[in-house]
């Protein structure tokens, strides 16, 4: 079996199909972990969630956590609305994607599945988060602060507090080269979002995939038809 770890899909289903049928050649004998952050920037949020579903459905074991903006998602959905869902470029890609004009008419089934996701994803040598934990709070707490798990944007990394694992995150877009010597040196904490949404910015641009046993990256390049992004 072999173990695999991305993030940050953010709409991008192309790249992310690439990804998992041809570059990494998915078998249902596989795992792959999902750091969070399906849905909002990028042109087909609905189609990332049918195709995650499509491979839970069909024996594959992917397993997904959630993240900031699946959870803004959901709160909009459930009119508690969220800063980052303000604006155009936050919300109307992403309600084209499911053929919605509210978050609210999002079919139930979506939101019952993001619902469902948990926050962290725990291994034999690794944690698995959308963005971190504070580790200025004591253990238990740092593991019950599902703000600072789906948010938090710095940390120190403490590998006691973690019982010795290894951290693997997303939240925060890295270059592409900057993630790949990190990773060069096999480190107590890695962050393997490479900004696949940011299409314009050729520092970021790629959906990366972590082999969480030889600590091989696979990095595919931005593969969707071109639509509207904030520059990063």
């Amino acid at each position: 079996m072999r173990r695999f770890a991305t993030t940050d899909l953010h709409g991008c289903l192309q790249t992310f199909r690439y990804l998992v049928e041809e570059e990494l050649r998915l078998t249902t004998a596989d795992a792959l972990y999902l750091l969070g952050d399906y849905v909002n920037k990028g042109p087909d949020s609905r189609g990332v969630l049918d195709y995650l579903m499509h491979l839970q459905a069909t024996g594959y074991q992917v397993h997904c956590l959630r993240g900031n903006h699946d959870q803004s998602l959901l709160d909009a959905a459930r009119h508690r609305w969220r800063w980052d869902w303000l604006g155009p470029r936050g919300r109307l890609p992403t309600l084209r994607s499911f053929g919605v004009r509210r978050m609210a008419d999002i079919p139930p089934r979506y939101l019952e599945w993001l619902g469902a996701l948990p926050y962290e994803i725990e291994l034999p040598d690794f944690l698995l988060v959308h963005a971190g934990y504070n580790f200025a709070l004591p253990a238990p707490e740092m593991r019950r602060d599902h703000n600072a798990m789906l948010n938090i944007k710095k940390f120190v990394y403490d590998a006691s507090r973690l019982e010795g694992r290894r951290l693997l995150h997303g939240h925060v877009p890295t270059p592409t080269a900057q993630v790949r010597t990190k990773a060069a040196a096999h480190p107590g904490a890695l962050g393997l979002d490479t900004g696949c949404v940011y299409r314009h910015n050729p520092e970021l641009a790629h959906l990366t995939a972590l082999n969480l046993d030889t600590w091989e990256l696979t990095m595919v390049a931005n593969r969707e038809p071109a639509y509207a992004i904030g520059k990063r």
